[in-house]
């Protein structure tokens, strides 16, 4: 299942080799938004992998993006103890424009936030 979220890029960190085939790359967007009438900030960090890990150079700290990302989840043992991990995996950035039009969302809806006309067509 995948996931969006739009904010803005405030870290980049540098590309990390896990093993010889592997590397990842972790990235932050600060995301604020107004609950119960005053505003909260959220930092969010997200992780890209192998081919991914350029991703995040196309884009300056302070750009407003858009994150598609997938939530992976992994289970892993040590000495007894069963330990969890979850990574928000980011598998692709967009810059996003100020004024943007709302895009389609599942089943090609577009959200309209001007008010409908009122028509009273009932039959009875």
């Amino acid at each position: 299942m995948s996931f969006e979220i739009t904010g803005r890029l405030v870290a980049k960190y540098n590309i990390v080799q896990r093993t010889e085939t592997f590397k990842t790359r972790e990235f932050v967007i600060e995301k604020t938004e107004e609950i119960a009438g005053r505003p909260i900030t959220n930092y969010i960090k997200f992780q890209c992998v192998q081919d991914k890990t350029a991703m995040p150079d196309r884009f300056n700290t302070g750009d407003e993006v858009k994150v598609l990302f997938n939530i992976k989840g992994t289970k892993w043992v040590k000495d007894g103890k069963e330990n969890y991990i979850t990574n928000l995996d980011a598998w692709r950035m967009e810059h996003v424009k100020l004024g943007e039009q709302p895009q389609p969302q599942a089943g090609g809806f577009v959200p309209d936030n001007t008010p409908p006309d009122i028509v009273d067509d009932l039959p009875f």
